[in-house]
């Protein structure tokens, strides 16, 4: 494959293909591991992920990319095969998550900024060596009767351009990730602030990218989809949440940007696909519309793994569905029926 930061990011966004996000943190993934009662040891999460990568029709037909947490870009398989091989072997691209976490901002009770800057220009060439060719910044903007405030809004896009920046000079796809969470009081978080928010957050993280040089043919965009809060009493449909997202990404996103792949924020597995296939399947767009979906790819395979070997080929099949209706969805080709 070509080093060019524009080839990688065009081949992280191939017709029909999207990024598995498997870079949940130890405590994330210890979560996960607790809700089907398996210790989370480093050995167990191994397993899981091996099993995830191993699953030759899922990986080589709908995954583009894979995005690791740090320690499993430098595991190796049972057989003693480096993780990462198993990802270039199926075709797809390996990816590193690189910030440090959302940490509370100071000077107010809810609100949070990523932080990760320190020493980071050093850890991507380490990332670089150990195969990974596009990195992953995940800022978090949460909704409520008076956030976000505008310290939010431009602290975290300021960090997510300088990590973009950082990772480009070392020849890294920068995954620029500004989530306006679904999560949020019911009173404050409609549709319509959702859109207002997250229009707010894309301006301004595209002014702040241009101030830092970050060329935009070189990175991926992963957004939040427009959608009420999970507490709102007024739920949209999946037209209206396609509607509103694309006229939102229109607004905000320069053509330039060679693809745009959404997190699934807590929306249901299907949910996350039928959103995902409306605005495909409807709109004509300037960019590719993907996923780079977590739990929404893997729910379902965990839940059939159990952490049983006996399991491992159930579990496969599960997540090779999901990753099958996303990339039906990603060409806008996907119908509920097919999930049956």
């Amino acid at each position: 494959m070509s080093e060019r930061l524009e080839d990688i990011a065009v081949a992280m966004v191939a017709e029909g293909q999207g990024i598995l996000a498997a870079d949940e943190s130890t405590g994330t993934i210890k979560k996960r591991f607790d809700s089907i009662s398996v210790e989370s040891t480093e050995d167990k999460r191994r397993d899981y992920r091996e099993m995830l990568f191993r699953a030759d029709q899922a990986m080589k037909d709908c995954i583009s990319g894979v995005i690791l947490f740090e320690e499993t870009l430098g595991q190796k398989a049972a057989d003693g095969t480096p993780l990462v091989d198993l990802i270039k072997a199926a075709g797809a691209v390996p990816g590193i998550k690189v910030d440090k976490g959302a940490q509370a901002l100071s000077g107010t009770s809810i609100e949070k900024v990523t932080e990760g800057l320190d020493g980071l220009r050093s850890r991507l060439a380490g990332y670089y060596e150990q195969g990974a060719r596009f990195a992953k910044w995940r800022a978090v903007i949460t909704i409520t009767d008076d956030t976000p405030s505008w310290n939010c809004i431009k602290a975290n896009a300021h960090a997510l351009a300088r990590y973009a920046a950082l990772c480009q000079e070392a020849g890294i796809v920068p995954i620029v990730e500004p989530e306006v969470l679904m999560d949020g009081e019911h009173s404050a978080h409609t549709i319509d602030r959702c859109y207002e928010v997250t229009e707010w957050a894309l301006k301004t993280q595209f002014a702040e990218l241009y101030d830092a040089g970050v060329n935009l043919e070189g990175m991926v965009l992963k957004p939040n989809m427009i959608v009420p809060g999970q507490n709102c009493s007024s739920q949209a449909s999946v037209d209206e949440v396609a509607e509103k997202t694309v006229q939102c990404l229109k607004a905000c996103v320069p053509s330039l940007v060679p693809g745009i792949a959404f997190l699934s924020g807590g929306q249901s597995d299907i949910d996350a696909t039928a959103h995902l296939n409306a605005m495909n399947a409807s709109y004509d767009l300037p960019w590719k519309l993907t996923f780079s979906y977590g739990r929404a790819l893997q729910a379902a395979a965990l839940s059939a793994w159990q952490g049983k070997q006996e399991n491992v080929e159930a579990a496969q099949a599960a997540f090779a569905h999901r990753a099958k209706m996303n990339g039906l969805a990603a060409t806008g080709k996907w119908s509920k029926d097919m999930e049956s």
